[in-house]
């Protein structure tokens, strides 16, 4: 028998630990491999051979994966360019060493690139012995061809909850206090997660990436909000652009390893703005940074339920010898009642590719997020796993990078 090997990679989630206890689950019931390998930090641990063998995990073990945030393999932010064909060569030897006939690649975008790349290389070099199959997952939920992705739903559940919750703090003052309360969040090109505060029905400016920022409209629909009711609830995405393309939060922004700006300071960025014309005598500014991507007691049931039976699908569809390349989405059924089914898709038609938060679910001048949207949104975030707590606090694995 041959072996397959689990790793993550990119920004952790609060339910990316949850896939790979899937498949981990799925060899156990249905063993076509021998050993599940953990690579450690993704495909930098993978060309390192840094393995540790999940294959016999406890369903206890398993069970309190799934509710442990961030990547309890390690992840990197290894950039795989085609050019490096020496960095191909090495993974491919390393996987004829430890017999591994399949790679699961946890990701998002650039992860999925990964996959595609490494496909093409075998393809392109008659490799038929081995296979690459990618899983997503990200916060930002911008993948395009799946519904959505494994991450993105409990991040909103506790972005729509710090909304409602900060709401009620900021409006805990009578009238005389005038205040602007804005609350950034992650999304660099699309405002999913900005856009899922509006869940929590309080939100009264929202700034996304797919609407040009315009100040003189913002700061004047902020205006009126403080004059109707003295307090302005404002949701900002890190990025929110000017018409140019230029961030709000440019600043000294640098690139990541992918070419990705680092973003973080547009609720800043617009705070003095209010400030400097006049708007609101106070701001305060609330960046939710990376507290938003792994707080799991706000894992939603669906989102955890979900991202486990896609690491089910995604062993049972290796079962057919002729899969790779592909990357395990889910369509949403029709219907009433929801619910999901899981589908492949080619990874190269989803790296490199940005899923928006459609314009037609945006309420016009900054107001917020239409019905459509919401409907969207709401089944996504429904239910709370059951938690095991130790000592009063969540229990977790410890991160087998760190074993």
């Amino acid at each position: 028998m041959t072996n397959c090997i689990v790793a993550q990679s990119g920004g952790p989630t609060s339910v990316i630990n949850a896939t790979a206890a899937g498949i981990v689950k799925a060899n156990q019931l249905n063993p076509i491999y021998e050993h599940v390998y953990g690579g450690l930090n993704g495909i930098e641990g993978i060309l390192a051979e840094h393995f540790v063998d999940l294959t016999h995990m406890s369903d206890e073990e398993n069970r309190i994966l799934c509710q442990t945030p961030s990547s309890a393999l390690g992840s990197c932010r290894y950039k795989l360019k085609r050019d490096q064909v020496e960095d191909f060569k090495k993974i491919i030897a390393i996987m004829d060493k430890y017999n591994i006939e399949t790679m699961f690649y946890i990701g998002g975008n650039d992860s999925m690139d990964t996959v595609a790349a490494l496909s093409e290389y075998a393809r392109d070099h008659h490799i038929v012995n081995h296979r690459f199959v990618g899983c997503p997952k990200t916060v930002d939920n911008d993948l395009v061809l799946t519904d959505h992705c494994p991450g993105f739903a409990s991040a909103a559940k506790y972005i729509a909850t710090v909304a409602l919750h900060s709401w009620l703090d900021v409006n805990v003052y009578p009238s005389s206090r005038q205040e602007v309360f804005i609350l950034e969040t992650m999304g660099r090109d699309a405002g999913w997660l900005a856009a899922s505060a509006c869940l929590s029905g309080h939100v009264d400016v929202l700034i996304v990436p797919e609407v040009p920022f315009d100040k003189d409209k913002v700061l004047a629909r902020i205006a009126a909000c403080i004059k109707e009711k003295a307090k302005c609830y404002v949701v900002v995405s890190e990025g929110a652009r000017y018409v140019d393309g230029t961030y709000l939060a440019a600043g000294e922004a640098k690139n990541d390893k992918f070419g990705h700006a680092v973003l973080g300071g547009a609720g800043k960025a617009l705070e003095a703005l209010i400030l400097a014309a006049g708007v609101a005598p106070r701001c305060k500014v609330q960046d939710l940074s990376t507290a938003q991507r792994c707080f799991a007691l706000t894992q939603s049931r669906v989102d955890v339920t979900e991202s486990f039976n896609l690491g089910l699908s995604a062993h049972m569809h290796t079962c057919d010898q002729s899969f790779t390349g592909k990357m395990v989405g889910m369509k949403r059924k029709e219907g009433t009642e929801y619910d999901v089914e899981y589908f492949a898709v080619d990874a190269d038609k989803v790296a490199n590719f940005v899923r928006h938060f459609p314009a037609e679910w945006l309420l016009d001048d900054y107001a917020g997020v239409r019905e459509e949207g919401l409907n969207y949104l709401r089944p996504l975030i429904q239910g709370s796993p059951d938690v095991t707590y130790k000592d009063g606090l969540p229990a977790y694995v410890i991160p087998y990078y760190m074993r």
